[in-house]
């Protein structure tokens, strides 16, 4: 199984997006600071979480969530 996922700085107005086969230890990762892309935007809050059978079709669905619209759809669940 894969996992896209979307979290949201608490402090600060931004939302990552990524995809992994391990949620626990991905989230665990952006919260301690050892991602580099998100480590001055800690902490963080899983806003949104969707899982696939594949990994081309977690991609796709990733790629769609970095798009406007996908950006736009992600805005509105963190408020």
């Amino acid at each position: 199984m894969f996992t896209v996922y979307a979290i949201s700085s608490i402090e600060r107005s931004y939302i990552y997006v990524g995809l992994t086969s391990n949620l626990e230890s991905r989230l665990f990762r952006h919260n301690s600071g050892y991602e580099k892309t998100t480590r001055p935007y800690r902490p963080f809050s899983l806003i949104y979480q969707k899982e696939f059978l594949t990994r081309l079709q977690a991609r796709e669905h990733e790629k769609y969530l970095k798009t406007s619209s996908g950006k736009r759809s992600l805005a509105n669940i963190s408020k």
